[in-house]
């Protein structure tokens, strides 16, 4: 566990879900709520939380089946089910709005929780949200065909032979634009995790589950379309998009930043698609002019949001392995 991060366990009926806790420096820091991707964890947003932990009060959780919270008790996945979860475990805490974040398939959870919901989110930020594409990157079709029938059992098969650091490493080419990026100690961790993950009994099923319900929002029409609730969403939103992202296009940044109203854009063209992980200080710094445009943080703070979309493209050339140049 990162330092200075704590875990809780929250108990609902039906529902228990692990939140990583990162304890603010000062009070009165406005509180923020993490929602990480498909076969992610909460320790996925370590890196940005302690980054953040002067702008807001953090928590993140583990989506039901993932990290260490177990599975939902009605084995509901689906994108409207996970963003049940998040709802239920907001108005149980009492911590809305918050500034709400969300990577991957946590971004479409957080995209229809702030357009249900908007009374529970200050700001939405979305890296690489899993919105629907017309034409689905090749590097994603494996993710896709999770949700066929018995292909879980297929690919447990197929790949039982793979060592817990052969699965990460294939992860780590995937997800980062420049795998180099990973720290040995950060490489290490996610093993030791994989291992964990790998023993639950319930591994695959949550996987398969989850890719189901990907692909379920993915065909979505009418209201309940992801990209007819992006256009709901009120709060002020920062979408972050890499250009080596192999699982989200980078094409999709100019119609989400269509989409939602007044957002902030920003192009991270060496980053895959975890931004958050590879680029933590670059997100950081871009949530904050986030905060300080909407009245949230320590400069110079306005009353209205500028209904204008705002992009940034970010090079990052010759950077050491802490990102900073």
């Amino acid at each position: 566990m990162a330092e200075g991060e704590q875990l809780r366990t929250d108990r609902l009926p039906g529902l228990e879900m692990n939140v990583r806790v990162r304890p603010p420096v000062r009070a009165g820091l406005p509180p923020a709520l993490f929602v990480h991707g498909l076969g992610g964890s909460s320790q996925n947003w370590s890196a940005l939380m302690g980054r953040l932990a002067d702008s807001v009060d953090g928590e993140a959780v583990d989506l039901p089946g993932f990290g260490w919270s177990p599975p939902p008790a009605d084995r509901d996945y689906s994108v409207t089910g996970l963003a049940r979860a998040v709802i239920r475990h907001l108005d149980a805490a009492g911590r809305g709005p918050v500034h709400l974040f969300g990577n991957s398939l946590g971004g479409a959870v957080s995209t229809r929780v702030a357009a249900v919901r908007p009374d529970l989110v200050r700001t939405l930020t979305l890296v690489s949200p899993a919105l629907p594409e017309l034409r689905v990157q090749k590097s994603a079709v494996p993710t896709a065909l999770l949700a066929v029938p018995g292909m879980a059992g297929v690919l447990d098969r197929l790949t039982r032979g793979l060592s817990a650091e052969r699965r990460t490493r294939g992860l780590t080419d995937l997800l980062y634009g420049d795998p180099s990026r990973v720290k040995p100690e950060v490489f290490e961790a996610a093993v030791e995790e994989m291992e964990r993950r790998l023993a639950l009994p319930y591994f695959w099923d949550a996987l398969t589950r989850s890719s189901r319900g990907i692909v379920d929002a993915y065909t979505l029409g009418g209201q309940h379309g992801l990209w007819r609730q992006a256009q709901r969403v009120l709060a002020p939103t920062l979408l972050v998009y890499g250009g080596r992202d192999q699982l989200v296009s980078y094409r999709m940044a100019r119609k989400a930043a269509a989409a939602f109203r007044g957002s902030r854009l920003l192009s991270l063209p060496e980053a895959g698609h975890v931004a958050m992980m590879e680029y933590p200080e670059v997100v950081a710094a871009a949530f904050r002019e986030l905060l300080d445009a909407t009245g949230d943080g320590d400069g110079d703070t306005v009353n209205t949001v500028n209904t204008a979309n705002t992009v940034k493209t970010v090079h990052i050339m010759n950077t050491d392995e802490d990102g900073k140049g």
